[in-house]
Protein backbone atom coordinates (compact mmCIF):
# COMPACT_ATOMS: atom_id res chain seq x y z
CA UNK A 1 0.00 0.00 0.00
CA UNK A 2 1.43 3.83 -0.95
CA UNK A 3 1.82 5.67 2.00
CA UNK A 4 -0.25 9.01 1.52
CA UNK A 5 1.75 11.92 1.97
CA UNK A 6 -0.71 15.00 1.97
CA UNK A 7 -2.17 16.68 5.05
CA UNK A 8 -5.23 18.32 3.54
CA UNK A 9 -8.61 20.22 4.94
CA UNK A 10 -11.50 20.77 2.39
CA UNK A 11 -13.81 23.58 2.91
CA UNK A 12 -17.30 23.39 1.02
CA UNK A 13 -19.38 26.26 -0.63
CA UNK A 14 -22.97 25.34 -0.74
CA UNK A 15 -23.22 28.66 -2.40
CA UNK A 16 -21.04 28.97 -5.20
CA UNK A 17 -21.02 25.17 -5.70
CA UNK A 18 -17.45 24.50 -5.52
CA UNK A 19 -15.09 22.65 -2.82
CA UNK A 20 -11.58 24.02 -3.14
CA UNK A 21 -8.19 23.34 -0.92
CA UNK A 22 -4.56 24.07 -1.11
CA UNK A 23 -2.68 20.79 -1.10
CA UNK A 24 1.00 20.65 0.10
CA UNK A 25 3.34 17.50 0.16
CA UNK A 26 5.50 16.18 3.24
CA UNK A 27 8.31 16.72 1.45
CA UNK A 28 10.37 20.25 1.32
CA UNK A 29 9.23 20.47 -2.23
CA UNK A 30 7.67 23.20 -3.29
CA UNK A 31 3.69 22.98 -2.81
CA UNK A 32 1.33 22.45 -5.94
CA UNK A 33 -2.14 24.04 -5.98
CA UNK A 34 -5.06 22.08 -6.62
CA UNK A 35 -8.81 21.99 -6.14
CA UNK A 36 -11.68 19.57 -6.13
CA UNK A 37 -14.60 21.01 -8.65
CA UNK A 38 -17.89 19.33 -8.65
CA UNK A 39 -18.74 17.88 -12.24
CA UNK A 40 -22.42 18.60 -12.14
CA UNK A 41 -24.15 21.52 -12.52
CA UNK A 42 -25.83 22.87 -9.02
CA UNK A 43 -30.12 23.07 -10.18
CA UNK A 44 -31.80 25.86 -9.02
CA UNK A 45 -34.37 23.30 -8.08
CA UNK A 46 -34.92 21.30 -4.78
CA UNK A 47 -36.63 18.92 -6.57
CA UNK A 48 -33.83 18.46 -9.38
CA UNK A 49 -30.39 16.39 -8.21
CA UNK A 50 -26.99 17.28 -8.36
CA UNK A 51 -24.29 14.53 -8.46
CA UNK A 52 -22.06 14.60 -5.77
CA UNK A 53 -18.60 13.52 -7.59
CA UNK A 54 -15.73 15.97 -7.08
CA UNK A 55 -12.35 15.69 -9.78
CA UNK A 56 -9.05 16.81 -8.40
CA UNK A 57 -7.68 19.36 -10.68
CA UNK A 58 -5.06 22.24 -10.88
CA UNK A 59 -5.00 25.43 -11.51
CA UNK A 60 -5.49 24.95 -15.50
CA UNK A 61 -8.00 22.59 -14.91
CA UNK A 62 -5.73 19.11 -15.50
CA UNK A 63 -6.21 15.95 -13.30
CA UNK A 64 -3.58 16.17 -10.92
CA UNK A 65 -2.06 13.96 -8.44
CA UNK A 66 -1.74 14.46 -4.66
CA UNK A 67 2.07 15.00 -5.24
CA UNK A 68 0.69 17.81 -7.69
CA UNK A 69 1.92 16.09 -10.67
CA UNK A 70 -0.38 15.76 -13.60
CA UNK A 71 -1.89 12.36 -13.80
CA UNK A 72 -0.70 10.17 -16.59
CA UNK A 73 -1.62 6.28 -17.01
CA UNK A 74 1.83 5.71 -15.85
CA UNK A 75 1.45 7.71 -12.88
CA UNK A 76 -2.01 6.84 -11.68
CA UNK A 77 -2.38 8.41 -8.24
CA UNK A 78 -5.03 7.32 -5.51
CA UNK A 79 -6.79 4.49 -4.08
CA UNK A 80 -6.53 1.84 -5.82
CA UNK A 81 -8.94 -1.85 -5.49
CA UNK A 82 -6.24 -3.05 -3.02
CA UNK A 83 -6.21 0.00 -0.85
CA UNK A 84 -10.16 0.25 -0.16
CA UNK A 85 -10.28 -3.64 -0.01
CA UNK A 86 -7.67 -3.56 2.80
CA UNK A 87 -8.91 -0.13 4.33
CA UNK A 88 -12.85 -1.94 4.81
CA UNK A 89 -11.79 -5.43 5.54
CA UNK A 90 -13.22 -6.38 1.87
CA UNK A 91 -10.29 -8.61 0.70
CA UNK A 92 -11.39 -12.22 -0.16
CA UNK A 93 -14.93 -11.33 -0.43
CA UNK A 94 -17.57 -12.66 -2.70
CA UNK A 95 -20.79 -10.98 -3.89
CA UNK A 96 -22.03 -14.80 -5.32
CA UNK A 97 -23.29 -13.73 -8.15
CA UNK A 98 -25.54 -10.66 -6.69
CA UNK A 99 -25.81 -7.27 -8.21
CA UNK A 100 -25.03 -3.56 -7.49
CA UNK A 101 -27.62 -1.21 -9.28
CA UNK A 102 -26.08 2.37 -10.36
CA UNK A 103 -28.66 5.20 -10.95
CA UNK A 104 -27.40 8.02 -12.35
CA UNK A 105 -28.91 10.83 -15.36
CA UNK A 106 -28.31 10.75 -19.15
CA UNK A 107 -26.28 8.63 -21.28
CA UNK A 108 -22.71 7.65 -21.41
CA UNK A 109 -22.02 5.45 -24.26
CA UNK A 110 -18.73 4.45 -23.50
CA UNK A 111 -19.90 3.49 -19.86
CA UNK A 112 -18.49 -0.53 -20.67
CA UNK A 113 -15.64 0.58 -22.64
CA UNK A 114 -13.85 2.76 -19.61
CA UNK A 115 -14.55 0.35 -17.19
CA UNK A 116 -12.66 -2.42 -19.01
CA UNK A 117 -9.90 0.43 -18.90
CA UNK A 118 -9.81 0.71 -15.21
CA UNK A 119 -10.58 -3.18 -14.53
CA UNK A 120 -7.44 -4.35 -16.86
CA UNK A 121 -5.09 -1.41 -14.86
CA UNK A 122 -5.75 -2.92 -11.59
CA UNK A 123 -5.87 -6.94 -12.92
CA UNK A 124 -10.13 -7.50 -12.14
CA UNK A 125 -11.96 -9.96 -13.95
CA UNK A 126 -13.87 -8.32 -17.13
CA UNK A 127 -17.17 -7.60 -16.77
CA UNK A 128 -18.94 -6.53 -20.06
CA UNK A 129 -22.24 -7.07 -21.20
CA UNK A 130 -21.26 -10.01 -23.44
CA UNK A 131 -20.50 -12.10 -20.17
CA UNK A 132 -23.59 -11.15 -18.12
CA UNK A 133 -21.36 -9.27 -15.59
CA UNK A 134 -22.75 -5.49 -17.12
CA UNK A 135 -25.88 -3.71 -18.31
CA UNK A 136 -26.86 -0.98 -19.01
CA UNK A 137 -30.35 0.27 -19.41
CA UNK A 138 -32.97 3.59 -19.70
CA UNK A 139 -35.14 4.79 -16.80
CA UNK A 140 -37.74 1.94 -18.26
CA UNK A 141 -35.40 -0.93 -18.44
CA UNK A 142 -34.85 -0.36 -22.59
CA UNK A 143 -31.91 -0.13 -24.21
CA UNK A 144 -32.50 3.32 -25.85
CA UNK A 145 -30.56 5.73 -24.34
CA UNK A 146 -30.55 9.20 -22.99
CA UNK A 147 -28.36 12.12 -24.36
CA UNK A 148 -24.99 12.66 -22.86
CA UNK A 149 -23.72 14.77 -20.40
CA UNK A 150 -19.90 15.42 -19.45
CA UNK A 151 -20.73 15.67 -15.66
CA UNK A 152 -22.86 13.02 -15.11
CA UNK A 153 -20.74 10.82 -17.41
CA UNK A 154 -17.73 11.09 -14.76
CA UNK A 155 -20.31 10.24 -12.02
CA UNK A 156 -21.03 6.90 -13.98
CA UNK A 157 -17.18 6.41 -13.95
CA UNK A 158 -16.69 6.95 -10.76
CA UNK A 159 -19.59 4.93 -9.66
CA UNK A 160 -18.64 1.82 -11.68
CA UNK A 161 -15.17 1.78 -10.96
CA UNK A 162 -15.87 2.49 -6.71
CA UNK A 163 -18.32 -1.17 -7.49
CA UNK A 164 -15.41 -2.53 -8.88
CA UNK A 165 -13.34 -1.51 -6.12
CA UNK A 166 -14.94 -3.01 -3.61
CA UNK A 167 -16.73 -5.69 -4.90
CA UNK A 168 -14.82 -6.84 -8.00
CA UNK A 169 -16.79 -9.88 -8.17
CA UNK A 170 -20.17 -7.86 -8.20
CA UNK A 171 -22.89 -7.87 -11.09
CA UNK A 172 -23.52 -4.32 -12.18
CA UNK A 173 -26.57 -2.76 -13.35
CA UNK A 174 -26.26 0.94 -14.29
CA UNK A 175 -29.63 2.73 -14.94
CA UNK A 176 -29.46 5.62 -16.83
CA UNK A 177 -32.47 8.33 -15.87
CA UNK A 178 -33.95 10.67 -18.94
CA UNK A 179 -32.75 13.79 -17.12
CA UNK A 180 -31.30 14.92 -12.95
CA UNK A 181 -35.26 15.23 -11.99
CA UNK A 182 -35.95 13.14 -8.77
CA UNK A 183 -39.34 12.23 -10.71
CA UNK A 184 -36.91 10.36 -13.67
CA UNK A 185 -33.98 9.38 -11.08
CA UNK A 186 -37.42 7.47 -9.22
CA UNK A 187 -38.12 6.14 -11.98
CA UNK A 188 -34.59 4.48 -12.60
CA UNK A 189 -34.29 3.37 -9.17
CA UNK A 190 -37.70 1.55 -9.43
CA UNK A 191 -36.81 -0.14 -12.46
CA UNK A 192 -33.62 -1.12 -10.85
CA UNK A 193 -35.60 -2.77 -8.04
CA UNK A 194 -36.80 -5.01 -10.77
CA UNK A 195 -34.15 -6.61 -12.12
CA UNK A 196 -33.39 -9.88 -11.34
CA UNK A 197 -30.36 -10.42 -9.26
CA UNK A 198 -30.17 -6.86 -7.50
CA UNK A 199 -29.48 -6.46 -3.79
CA UNK A 200 -28.19 -2.86 -3.54
CA UNK A 201 -28.93 0.25 -5.31
CA UNK A 202 -26.48 3.25 -5.21
CA UNK A 203 -27.88 6.53 -5.63
CA UNK A 204 -25.31 9.03 -5.87
CA UNK A 205 -26.71 12.78 -5.60
CA UNK A 206 -29.30 14.64 -4.27
CA UNK A 207 -31.97 17.59 -4.03
CA UNK A 208 -33.83 19.86 -1.29
CA UNK A 209 -35.02 18.50 1.75
CA UNK A 210 -38.13 16.64 0.49
CA UNK A 211 -40.81 14.54 2.21
CA UNK A 212 -41.68 11.10 1.39
CA UNK A 213 -44.87 11.71 1.47
CA UNK A 214 -44.16 12.89 -1.85
CA UNK A 215 -40.96 10.90 -3.40
CA UNK A 216 -40.42 8.39 -0.84
CA UNK A 217 -41.64 6.08 -2.80
CA UNK A 218 -39.64 5.74 -4.97
CA UNK A 219 -37.00 4.55 -2.36
CA UNK A 220 -39.06 2.20 -0.85
CA UNK A 221 -37.63 -1.27 -2.04
CA UNK A 222 -37.64 -3.56 1.74
CA UNK A 223 -35.29 -6.49 0.79
CA UNK A 224 -32.81 -3.49 -1.04
CA UNK A 225 -30.44 -1.71 -0.13
CA UNK A 226 -30.94 1.74 -1.14
CA UNK A 227 -27.98 3.75 -0.22
CA UNK A 228 -27.85 7.49 -0.88
CA UNK A 229 -24.99 10.31 -0.70
CA UNK A 230 -25.28 12.53 2.15
CA UNK A 231 -23.67 15.72 -0.39
CA UNK A 232 -20.59 17.61 -0.39
CA UNK A 233 -21.54 20.83 1.40
CA UNK A 234 -21.13 19.85 4.94
CA UNK A 235 -23.12 20.56 7.67
CA UNK A 236 -26.54 21.31 5.73
CA UNK A 237 -29.12 20.06 6.83
CA UNK A 238 -31.65 17.53 5.04
CA UNK A 239 -30.49 16.50 1.32
CA UNK A 240 -32.72 13.89 -0.61
CA UNK A 241 -32.92 10.97 -1.26
CA UNK A 242 -30.72 10.32 1.51
CA UNK A 243 -32.93 12.23 4.02
CA UNK A 244 -35.47 9.55 3.00
CA UNK A 245 -36.81 6.95 5.86
CA UNK A 246 -35.94 4.27 3.70
CA UNK A 247 -32.73 4.47 2.77
CA UNK A 248 -29.48 4.47 4.28
CA UNK A 249 -27.62 7.73 4.50
CA UNK A 250 -23.99 7.81 3.27
CA UNK A 251 -21.59 10.21 4.64
CA UNK A 252 -18.11 10.65 3.73
CA UNK A 253 -14.38 10.65 5.35
CA UNK A 254 -10.47 11.26 4.84
CA UNK A 255 -8.63 8.22 4.44
CA UNK A 256 -4.80 7.94 5.18
CA UNK A 257 -2.59 4.95 5.15
CA UNK A 258 -1.02 4.60 8.92
CA UNK A 259 1.49 2.07 10.86
CA UNK A 260 -1.35 0.98 13.21
CA UNK A 261 -2.92 -2.12 13.50
CA UNK A 262 -5.76 -1.28 10.46
CA UNK A 263 -3.06 -0.12 8.56
CA UNK A 264 -5.75 3.26 7.78
CA UNK A 265 -6.79 6.03 9.71
CA UNK A 266 -10.11 7.88 9.26
CA UNK A 267 -11.52 11.53 10.40
CA UNK A 268 -14.56 13.48 9.14
CA UNK A 269 -14.15 14.66 5.71
CA UNK A 270 -15.05 18.09 5.57
CA UNK A 271 -17.07 18.42 2.88
CA UNK A 272 -19.30 15.80 4.15
CA UNK A 273 -23.04 16.14 4.43
CA UNK A 274 -25.28 15.93 7.70
CA UNK A 275 -28.17 17.25 8.89
CA UNK A 276 -31.75 16.74 10.31
CA UNK A 277 -34.89 16.89 8.72
CA UNK A 278 -38.36 16.62 10.67
CA UNK A 279 -39.95 16.12 7.12
CA UNK A 280 -39.07 12.20 7.47
CA UNK A 281 -38.93 9.72 10.09
CA UNK A 282 -35.50 8.43 11.37
CA UNK A 283 -35.01 4.61 10.68
CA UNK A 284 -35.30 2.17 13.39
CA UNK A 285 -32.46 2.05 15.51
CA UNK A 286 -31.53 5.45 14.93
CA UNK A 287 -33.28 7.80 17.89
CA UNK A 288 -33.60 11.29 18.83
CA UNK A 289 -31.10 10.46 21.98
CA UNK A 290 -28.44 9.40 19.77
CA UNK A 291 -28.82 12.26 17.09
CA UNK A 292 -30.60 15.20 19.07
CA UNK A 293 -33.37 15.22 16.19
CA UNK A 294 -36.64 14.79 16.17
CA UNK A 295 -37.20 13.45 12.75
CA UNK A 296 -34.74 11.82 10.89
CA UNK A 297 -30.80 13.21 11.06
CA UNK A 298 -28.17 11.87 8.24
CA UNK A 299 -25.63 10.10 7.81
CA UNK A 300 -26.22 6.68 8.48
CA UNK A 301 -22.52 5.17 8.22
CA UNK A 302 -19.59 6.65 6.28
CA UNK A 303 -17.22 5.39 4.14
CA UNK A 304 -13.73 7.45 2.01
CA UNK A 305 -15.29 10.86 0.36
CA UNK A 306 -12.54 13.27 0.80
CA UNK A 307 -11.35 13.78 -3.09
CA UNK A 308 -7.62 14.56 -1.60
CA UNK A 309 -7.88 10.85 -0.31
CA UNK A 310 -10.07 9.70 -3.00
CA UNK A 311 -10.31 6.58 -6.02
CA UNK A 312 -8.54 6.60 -9.33
CA UNK A 313 -11.15 6.77 -11.73
CA UNK A 314 -10.87 6.23 -15.41
CA UNK A 315 -13.41 8.68 -16.83
CA UNK A 316 -14.35 10.34 -20.08
CA UNK A 317 -12.71 13.89 -20.48
CA UNK A 318 -15.29 14.48 -23.62
CA UNK A 319 -18.13 12.48 -25.30
CA UNK A 320 -14.80 10.79 -27.07
CA UNK A 321 -12.14 11.11 -24.67
CA UNK A 322 -11.24 9.80 -21.41
CA UNK A 323 -8.09 9.56 -18.78
CA UNK A 324 -7.25 8.78 -15.73
CA UNK A 325 -8.09 11.62 -12.16
CA UNK A 326 -8.81 11.05 -8.87
CA UNK A 327 -12.15 11.49 -7.70
CA UNK A 328 -14.09 11.87 -4.23
CA UNK A 329 -17.39 13.33 -2.59
CA UNK A 330 -19.87 11.21 -0.99
CA UNK A 331 -20.82 9.87 -4.54
CA UNK A 332 -17.59 7.63 -4.14
CA UNK A 333 -18.96 6.54 -0.37
CA UNK A 334 -22.48 5.37 -1.67
CA UNK A 335 -21.15 2.88 -4.19
CA UNK A 336 -18.61 1.47 -1.74
CA UNK A 337 -21.50 0.95 1.06
CA UNK A 338 -23.68 -0.89 -1.27
CA UNK A 339 -21.17 -2.96 -2.36
CA UNK A 340 -20.72 -3.74 1.07
CA UNK A 341 -24.21 -4.69 1.52
CA UNK A 342 -24.04 -6.62 -2.07
CA UNK A 343 -20.68 -8.73 -0.21
CA UNK A 344 -23.39 -9.06 3.04
CA UNK A 345 -25.60 -11.17 1.13
CA UNK A 346 -28.24 -9.45 4.31
CA UNK A 347 -30.58 -7.32 2.96
CA UNK A 348 -34.16 -8.57 4.51
CA UNK A 349 -35.75 -5.69 4.96
CA UNK A 350 -35.34 -2.01 5.64
CA UNK A 351 -31.23 -2.85 5.39
CA UNK A 352 -30.68 1.07 6.98
CA UNK A 353 -31.39 -0.74 10.18
CA UNK A 354 -28.52 -3.51 10.36
CA UNK A 355 -25.94 -0.85 11.10
CA UNK A 356 -27.75 0.32 14.25
CA UNK A 357 -28.39 -3.34 15.06
CA UNK A 358 -24.60 -4.03 14.57
CA UNK A 359 -22.35 -1.27 15.37
CA UNK A 360 -19.55 -3.38 16.48
CA UNK A 361 -19.01 -4.17 13.28
CA UNK A 362 -17.58 -0.64 12.38
CA UNK A 363 -14.92 1.57 12.44
CA UNK A 364 -15.83 4.58 14.83
CA UNK A 365 -14.51 7.47 13.67
CA UNK A 366 -13.90 9.81 16.06
CA UNK A 367 -11.83 13.05 14.79
CA UNK A 368 -12.75 15.56 12.54
CA UNK A 369 -15.68 17.99 11.54
CA UNK A 370 -17.87 19.85 8.84
CA UNK A 371 -19.10 22.44 10.26
CA UNK A 372 -19.94 24.61 13.87
CA UNK A 373 -22.94 22.97 15.42
CA UNK A 374 -24.04 20.39 18.05
CA UNK A 375 -23.64 17.09 17.43
CA UNK A 376 -24.10 16.99 13.61
CA UNK A 377 -21.18 18.34 12.64
CA UNK A 378 -18.35 17.02 14.77
CA UNK A 379 -17.23 13.72 15.07
CA UNK A 380 -17.53 11.44 19.01
CA UNK A 381 -17.78 8.11 19.81
CA UNK A 382 -20.68 6.31 18.70
CA UNK A 383 -22.72 8.46 16.31
CA UNK A 384 -22.28 11.69 14.96
CA UNK A 385 -23.81 13.54 11.63
CA UNK A 386 -20.82 13.49 9.30
CA UNK A 387 -20.01 9.98 9.29
CA UNK A 388 -23.22 8.20 11.23
CA UNK A 389 -21.62 5.06 13.48
CA UNK A 390 -18.77 4.51 11.26
CA UNK A 391 -17.33 2.88 8.48
CA UNK A 392 -17.29 -0.97 7.65
CA UNK A 393 -15.11 -3.26 9.21
CA UNK A 394 -15.73 -6.29 6.96
CA UNK A 395 -19.52 -6.85 6.67
CA UNK A 396 -20.90 -7.93 9.89
CA UNK A 397 -22.59 -4.59 10.09
CA UNK A 398 -24.61 -4.74 6.98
Amino acid sequence: MRKQILSVALAASASLGLVTTAVTTASAAPSAKSHATRVCATPSSPTVAACHALKLIDDTGQAVSPSGRAITPRAISGKTPADIQSAYRLSGLSAGGRTVAIVDAYGYAKAEQDLAVYRSQWGLPACTTANGCLKVVNQTGGTSLPRYDNGWAQEQALDLDAVSAACPDCKILLVQASSASLTNLGTAVNTAAKQPGVVAISNSYGGGDLADSSYGSYYNHPGIAVTASTGDNGYQGGSFPASSHYVTAIGGTSLFAASNTRGWTESVWSGAGSGCTTLNAAPTGQTSTMTSCSGRAIADVSAVADPNTGLAVYAPSTKTTSGWAQYGGTSLSSPIVASVYALSGNTAGYANTLPYANPAGLFDVTSGSNGTCASWCTAKSGWDGPTGLGTPNGTSAF
